[in-house]
């Protein structure tokens, strides 16, 4: 039974190349060679701006994304091998928007702290306040290959070197007071230097001196937003995130999920509603479940086999499912993998529970990648997200569509309007940025504190 909870939810639109749906490239309604096309991207955002978004989200690999596996046989058969930089993508998404968020993926394994707050601070200021940073450690082999490593650095390491990261990034964030710039012409004095703080930071993994060469943005700090879901994620979001995005499949899993993180907090002196949760909602709405099904199913007639066990493959950390049959018992002793270790927990879970074959994983992950799937009419997934909402299973969703663009003008036209008319989403933008949608409060400068 629903228990009404009272404010509004929060939906973040996760872009991703022609769709969610790893096959969506085949799909009559979507373009074709738009991958690198900004035209496809601005009308992709401003139909979310329409939409009344919070924001959206690029994420990122450094490297070919290999989302269907390391093979380049499969690889060849998915769309998602070229994408935009995304802090450049942003940048230009910046100037062709004005209310939208723009969360962006940056890795604290392949780039130093300080090219990352500089860059975020300055989309911060070049979006009037609407920047921010999804940390992530990168978890792929191919990606340590590209920056001369034999393999990814272990998960604990990652995890640690992470927190020292994002700390010296939100360090040079405070570089300057929100005042330290005069700029008085009669004086010839442009900025206080009582206000400007070199950082000077000397850790067990970085030495940082700063201060950074971008003034204070607008939201003081750009929003913090982390999507790891294994102990040491979620021990990283509890210490620095404001946005969690995470995989949970079912209304039960995700409460367990939202308790666990929130129930966190308080040991590093923070109050629950400092941190938004928002599970991932890959959805198909049709006029009626009949309708909505037979759009699923249309996709899923799209998806190669070798790319649907690439994709699984990849899912659970590139661990090797080829020597298994596929119509055979999902296998029970497989090994934890360095990396994706909570998505690989996941899908092994879910296998297990529902007695599924390799063959009928792959189906279940192709058009979501682990992620909650939501398939009938608008009423029907609106009735669910409300549950998850009410229940304390998510703040919010960041809402996978099938396929760009039609897949998200959809859930324009369709979903958004019945979450308005029960109260549970805005009808209009409020306050001027990303903080302000999120009601997220300002944070204040370490050295004014």
């Amino acid at each position: 039974m629903i228990q009404k909870r009272s404010g509004q939810l929060r939906l973040n639109a996760f872009l991703l190349n022609t769709g969610h749906h790893i096959a969506a490239w085949r799909h009559p309604d979507v373009p074709a060679n738009l991958a690198l096309n900004f035209n496809y991207y601005r009308e992709i955002a401003q139909i979310a701006e329409a939409g009344k978004f919070d924001a959206l989200f690029l994420a990122d690999h450094i490297g070919i994304n290999q989302a269907s596996g390391e093979d380049i046989e499969v690889q060849q058969r998915s769309a998602r091998a070229v994408f935009f930089e995304p802090l450049t993508l942003l940048s230009a998404l910046a100037v062709s928007t004005e209310h939208i968020g723009l969360i962006a993926t940056t890795s604290t394994s392949y780039h130093e702290p300080y090219n990352v707050a500089r860059k975020f601070a300055s989309l911060d200021h070049l979006s009037g306040g609407r920047a921010g940073w999804n940390v992530v450690t990168s978890a792929t082999n191919t990606e340590a290959r590209n920056f001369g490593l034999a393999r990814q650095t272990p998960h604990a390491e990652r995890y640690e070197q992470a927190e020292e990261f994002v700390k010296v990034v939100q360090g040079l964030w405070d570089s300057w007071d929100d005042d330290a710039f005069p700029i008085d012409k009669d004086s010839a004095q442009y900025f206080d230097p009582r206000k400007l703080h070199p950082l000077n930071h000397k850790g067990k993994h970085l030495e940082v001196a700063g201060p950074l060469n971008v003034s204070r943005s607008p939201q003081g700090h750009p929003v913090i937003v982390q999507a790891g879901s294994s102990e040491a994620g979620q021990e990283l979001a509890a210490r620095t995130a404001e946005v969690v995005f995470t995989a949970q499949q079912s209304l039960e899993t995700a409460q367990a999920f939202y308790r666990s993180l929130k129930d966190r907090l308080p040991r590093y002196g923070r109050d629950r509603d400092e941190l938004k949760i928002m599970p991932g909602m890959f959805f198909v709405v049709g006029e009626s479940e009949a309708h909505a099904k037979e759009k699923l199913e249309q996709l899923q007639s799209l998806l190669p086999p070798q790319v649907g066990l690439g994709l699984l493959s990849s899912q659970m950390g590139s661990i090797d499912l080829t020597p298994y049959p596929l119509d055979g018992p999902f296998p029970e002793n497989l090994q934890e993998p360095e990396g994706h270790k909570a998505r690989f927990n996941l899908l092994v879970q879910t296998a297990l529970r529902e007695k599924l074959s390799i063959r009928q994983l792959y189906e279940k992950v192709a058009p979501a990648r682990g992620h909650w799937t939501v398939v009938g009419t608008a009423e029907q997934i609106v009735d669910q997200m409300q549950e998850w909402f009410d229940n304390e299973a998510a703040d919010g969703f960041n809402v996978m569509a099938p396929t760009f663009p039609s897949g998200l003008q959809d859930f324009v036209h369709l979903v958004v309007p019945e979450l308005q008319r029960r109260g549970l989403f805005r009808h209009e933008y409020e306050g001027k940025t990303l903080r302000d949608r999120l009601a997220l409060r300002r944070p204040t400068s370490v050295y004014a504190r």
